[in-house]
């Protein structure tokens, strides 16, 4: 409805001088993106430079740090193995991600609509969450053995709490002028999830999503690590064991590669979702 008044305005308001300075409605120009790439840029080309001096004037050896040379070499000499590895991981994220958000966001509309199951579900949830997830890893190798379904239920369980806590936030963060309304045209309370709590909670699911994306990558290498012989967590745990530093810095920078662009991709969604909202307006 937010979305549907913004272009109602726009129109009736005709030509709007626009800052050249600003995104307008999520669309961005190539000196919006320069903005935002060229410092880390510029930062991470300069700790390139500083690793690779250390590392050749110190004479580190190889077995201990690599150059980054070598690592890009390593990476580029058998590209197709790396990204292999890498697709495997981004799959296990990626499904664990799915069913933690559905799990979550289910958990979060029960309780906010009962302050009774709030009470009953969040302690077991928080139990869930603190935790540690080396003891789920090695019971779920009891229950489950070394297949896809425990690294997913890793994911699950380090991304489910903050999406959860988040969505109750955002659940019952709402207008009480507008909950008002809907309740005097008595809206059933379907429609007032579907049309006023859900729309209202998404700068809240939002913000867990940032949170719990990169979350997911970390879950899906800790399972590979423990679980399975597949995946970029395989691949280091190996690699690692072998004193074999290029490959498992070869790895480490798939996994930052992964996480940094699935978090970068959520907050592009974001802001295209959700340009109406104050946060994104006086930006």
């Amino acid at each position: 409805m937010v979305r549907f008044l913004s272009r109602r305005r726009l129109e009736r308001s005709g030509p709007v001088e626009v800052d050249k300075g600003r995104p307008v409605l999520g669309v961005w120009r190539l000196g919006d993106w320069s903005g935002y790439l060229l410092p880390p840029a510029l930062a991470l080309a300069a700790l390139t430079a500083v690793w690779e001096a250390w590392t050749r004037f110190a004479d580190v050896p190889t077995y201990v740090v690599p150059t980054p040379m070598k690592v890009l070499e390593r990476l580029f000499g058998d590209l197709g193995f790396f990204m292999g590895h890498a697709a495997t991981t981004l799959q296990t994220a990626a499904i664990g991600f799915a069913i933690g958000s559905a799990i979550a966001i289910g958990l979060a509309t029960l309780m906010a609509h009962s302050r009774f199951l709030e009470r009953s579900l969040l302690p077991i949830a928080i139990l869930v969450r603190i935790t540690p997830l080396i003891v789920w890893a090695l019971m779920f190798v009891v229950w489950f053995g070394f297949g896809l379904l425990p690294k997913v239920l890793i994911v699950v369980l380090i991304t489910f709490f903050p999406i959860m806590t988040n969505a109750l936030a955002g659940l019952r963060s709402v207008n009480p002028g507008a909950l008002d309304f809907f309740r005097s045209v008595r809206a059933s309370r379907t429609e007032v999830l579907l049309k006023l709590r859900l729309p209202g909670s998404l700068p809240y699911l939002f913000a867990a999503f940032r949170t719990a994306v990169p979350l997911s990558v970390i879950g899906a290498f800790v399972g590979e690590l423990f679980l399975g012989n597949r995946g970029l967590g395989s691949v280091i745990f190996v690699a690692h064991s072998n004193l074999d530093m290029p490959t498992t810095f070869s790895a480490i920078l798939i996994l930052a590669f992964i996480g940094i662009s699935l978090t970068v991709l959520t907050s592009l969604l974001e802001r295209r979702l959700l340009f109406w909202h104050e946060s994104f307006i006086a930006s």
